[in-house]
């Protein structure tokens, strides 16, 4: 079983920045795949960035590229996101997911979730 735990959401101004943090626990992450995925209301739970643990490759969405950075500590277990440049379209709750295997951009194919963050960006 893995366990996810996501800290770092808040209030933002537009043009501002924030630190998202995944905190991973009960397993060895090595053949893991990580993703930051994001839901506004009354809208679909969508890709934002993913990372494959080993190797540390990284995949974005094309309206946070450029923008955001996803990484990861590894003595720590956890992931980060890194938002600047945010906009009041990256309002929503922002969610840590991770699957075994090669990364994907479909939520529905992620095994394990955290509780979320409220990310809201006024304009």
């Amino acid at each position: 079983q893995v366990q996810l735990v996501e800290s770092g959401g808040g209030l933002v101004q537009a043009g501002g920045s924030l630190r998202l943090s995944c905190a991973v626990s009960g397993r060895t992450l090595s053949n893991y795949a990580m993703g930051w995925f994001r839901q506004a209301p009354g809208k679909e739970r969508e890709f934002v960035a993913g990372l494959r643990w080993s190797g540390g490759a990284t995949y974005y969405a094309d309206s946070v590229k450029g923008r955001f950075i996803i990484s990861r500590d590894n003595a720590k277990n956890t992931v980060y996101l890194q938002m600047n440049s945010l906009k009041p379209e990256d309002t929503a709750v922002y969610y840590c997911a991770a699957r075994w295997g090669i990364s994907s951009t479909t939520h529905r194919e992620y095994d394990y979730w955290g509780q979320g963050t409220q990310v809201t960006v006024s304009s």
